[in-house]
């Protein structure tokens, strides 16, 4: 019951997240939403950079299997994060003499170090499975974080105020989660420098794999920015923050309530029949709500731009969207399920080159698209799409290392689910309700049918268990 609460409490954050950019792109001036956009995918560039390394620590070795070892654990990553948050002020303090304002500097480095921390936090619940706490906190935070948002941007439509709301919404949920969590786990633990390495050596590989993923968006919004300038490009920029979040979301929901019991079956067990069984199932999960996801944006994706999304923004949008929401769904897979057996094995080159490609075809496919059909939103996205579809056939070859039992069925009707509402889409220029009304109709009734065959596949013999 806790993890199916933490599950609710990812859906939550993404509706919020949802509705908060549509709001925004409501009262910032395109140019200022440009800034805005471009200023969170900085930041969470540099969260990525310089805390990240902590978190995929965390999630591989924390609490750890020995008696005791939790502690330990927990010393050793609160003492990073303190390192690495003096080392972020730091190079903050030092981006003033290279022309940027001082209180860019100030708001970029401390949004950073509190998403950082709260990131981290929020990991180190899910791993001990407070999923009641963490589910608790998640969806507190998405809440006040929008909130804070919403109050800077009214306050003042510019992206500076709007930037001072997010980063008092931080600060706001940090005293939350400190009073709700001040009675857990006091134990003390001696400094383990072994425990830095170790955590250094696992987690700046795969860090870096985050880094590199994250650089590939930030690349796409600079491509568009150069060729179509920050107004012209404000569209297609909401498609990207808007339609990529619900799968970051759904899959680290996912991760959330599965993931750590994959670890620690592999640790314990190694690869064994059993083990298989659930490393497919995994997968499959993976799969399927990626799929469904995808079809539940496709159903919507017309009457959302022509009635929520801005006048000035909807005909980027628009052009964008179809291709932004395929190339989520592959990156998604890319960069969360196929590096899964290398994360295992403790393989970093693969992870790292896997994010490598997907960064520099994602890119490369871009600008491919722009130059051999033109260069326009839809066209440059397309590219892009290609791009990403080619990188995650390559990375089948990560996913293939460690033998699985995937399940199929309901992945299949999930497909056919997005296919639907895909096709829907295409017809829309006939009528915009009867496309709509068929894309929820048909891919709704295929997507519940994927979900009753999870249920009779894996949910109900677990049940019975």
């Amino acid at each position: 019951m806790a993890k199916i609460v933490a599950l609710a409490a990812y859906f939550y954050q993404a509706a919020i997240a949802f509705g908060l950019l549509i709001a925004v792109a409501h009262m910032l001036a395109p140019a200022d939403y440009a800034a805005y956009s471009l200023f969170i995918s900085i930041s969470q560039f540099a969260a990525i950079f310089c805390f990240e390394w902590i978190r995929f620590a965390c999630s591989r070795f924390y609490p750890g299997q020995a008696p005791g070892s939790e502690a330990a654990e927990r010393t050793a990553l609160s003492i990073e994060f303190a390192a690495c948050a003096v080392i972020c002020i730091l190079v903050a303090g030092a981006s003033i003499f290279f022309a940027v304002s001082p209180e860019i500097a100030v708001l970029g480095s401390l949004v950073v170090i509190l998403q950082g921390g709260s990131d981290l936090h929020l990991t180190m619940l899910r791993f001990r499975q407070e999923f009641h706490a963490f589910s608790r906190l998640q969806g507190s935070r998405a809440t006040i974080l929008a909130i804070g948002t919403l109050i800077g941007a009214a306050i003042a439509p510019n992206f500076t105020s709007t930037v001072a709301g997010l980063l008092g919404g931080y600060i706001a949920y940090s005293v939350l989660a400190m009073f709700l969590t001040r009675n857990s786990l006091r134990e003390a633990a001696s400094f383990q420098p072994s425990l830095v390495r170790k955590h250094f050596v696992y987690g700046s590989v795969a860090a870096g794999a985050s880094v590199i993923g994250l650089l590939a968006p930030l690349g796409l919004k600079s491509i568009l920015t150069a060729v179509l300038g920050a107004g012209g490009a404000a569209g297609a920029l909401l498609a990207l923050d808007l339609l990529q979040r619900p799968f970051v979301l759904i899959v680290a929901a996912l991760q959330a309530i599965q993931y750590p019991d994959v670890v620690a079956t592999y640790d314990r067990e190694g690869a064994t029949p059993a083990f298989r069984r659930q490393l497919g199932g995994y997968y499959s999960l993976l799969s399927g709500f990626t799929l469904m996801t995808a079809a539940g944006i496709f159903a919507l994706l017309q009457p959302v731009g022509h009635f929520v999304i801005a006048p000035g923004l909807r005909e980027g949008f628009l052009s964008a969207a179809p291709f932004v929401t395929g190339l989520a769904v592959c990156r998604a897979l890319t960069l969360n399920m196929l590096p899964t057996p290398a994360h295992l094995r403790h393989r970093l080159l693969a992870i790292f080159l896997l994010a490598v490609v997907d960064c520099v075809l994602l890119n490369a496919g871009a600008l491919a698209g722009g130059y051999l059909h033109s260069f326009s939103d839809g066209a440059l996205m397309a590219g892009g799409m290609v791009g990403a579809l080619i990188a995650m056939m390559i990375g089948g070859k990560v996913l293939m290392a460690l033998p699985f039992n995937f399940v199929w069925q309901p992945v299949v009707l999930s497909a056919v689910g997005l296919v639907v509402p895909v096709l829907a889409t295409a017809g829309f220029d006939y009528s915009l309700w009867i496309s709509v009304g068929a894309g929820i109709v048909g891919g709704g009734v295929f997507c519940l049918l994927g979900l009753y065959s999870y249920f009779v596949t894996m949910f109900r013999p677990r049940m019975a268990s």
